[in-house]
């Protein structure tokens, strides 16, 4: 194998420099040797893979083929060796990253620190933006995405869902009364994103299946904190994140509408380009995240 993998590696270099005295001084070794590894490639194939002039070599059919196969196994082996290289290599650089605001200031970020403090020799540049960012074009390592992927030039890891809940303050359940059933809503003030479309309905799912739901409400707003901030002023029934809501909830300032019920929760992934090498750094924040941010079975 290590024969054949020498041949290869001379044939190349041959084809790239043009010549066999090129390739030989490239390499170290004489002309008659760098000769001598295309023709035991051409006696094992039983083909011709170059003309031979005074001036210059071309490749044939068949030689062209196999130069291309020869580039791209090449290729593969020195990946592999500086990818098991990588794996010793200790985390170092800088990591730039996007995800969404909510579960980015609120669940992504405490992580990041978390991880920087065992990793000192890395710094992290993360953006906190809800457009769907080019990882390829844009120059991020890493991103993260909650909803559909459909980008094929990217890797998908798995996390938990994003799940999405509702709640109320005590004192607006108090006045107007808790909803026992999603039919219930149609009744209630719910406040909800002036992006979602339609706004007068929302689609749940829960222990029965799921539904589709008529609401209606005075406040709608085109950021989840604003709904929040609203929810807390008695102003209605709100749906959104449970990592936007979990602390409020925790401290009874909100209380869980319809336990069991929410919607459909949404798949969240880590995304890197599928050409990027992985190095130590981008590695190791993967492999963090996926441990405290764990996919269901």
């Amino acid at each position: 194998m290590m024969d054949k993998l020498a041949n290869m590696a001379m044939f190349v270099r041959v084809v790239d420099t043009g010549s066999f005295a090129a390739a030989a001084a490239e390499a170290g070794v004489s002309a008659t040797m760098a000769g001598k590894h295309v023709r035991n490639i051409e006696l094992r194939l039983g083909a011709r893979l170059l003309h031979r002039t005074t001036r210059r070599q071309q490749l044939t059919d068949v030689g062209r083929l196999y130069y291309e196969r020869c580039k791209q196994v090449l290729a593969d082996i020195e990946l592999a060796e500086s990818s098991a290289s990588e794996l010793q290599a200790t985390p170092r650089g800088v990591l730039r990253m996007t995800a969404p605001l909510t579960f980015g200031s609120r669940k992504l970020v405490p992580a990041l620190t978390e991880y920087l403090e065992r990793h000192p020799e890395v710094s992290i540049e993360l953006s906190l933006d809800n457009r769907a960012y080019d990882l390829v074009n844009e120059g991020f390592e890493l991103g993260l995405r909650i909803g559909e992927i459909g980008d094929d030039r990217l890797v998908a890891r798995p996390l938990q869902p994003f799940r999405m809940s509702m709640a109320a303050t005590p004192r607006y359940l108090a006045q107007r009364g808790t909803p026992q059933t999603p039919e219930d809503l149609s009744a209630h003030n719910c406040i909800s994103l002036s992006t979602w479309s339609p706004r007068d309905r929302w689609r749940l799912i829960g222990p029965t299946g799921e539904i589709e739901v008529p609401v209606k409400g005075s406040f709608t707003a085109n950021n989840g904190e604003a709904l929040r901030v609203a929810a807390l002023a008695d102003a209605g029934i709100v749906l959104q994140p449970e990592v936007l809501l979990g602390e409020d909830l925790q401290a009874g300032r909100l209380i869980h509408v319809l336990p069991g019920w929410g919607s459909r929760p949404m798949p969240m992934h880590l995304l890197y380009a599928q050409d990027r090498r992985p190095t130590a750094k981008l590695r190791s924040v993967i492999e963090f995240l996926m441990e405290r941010f764990p996919a269901e079975e």
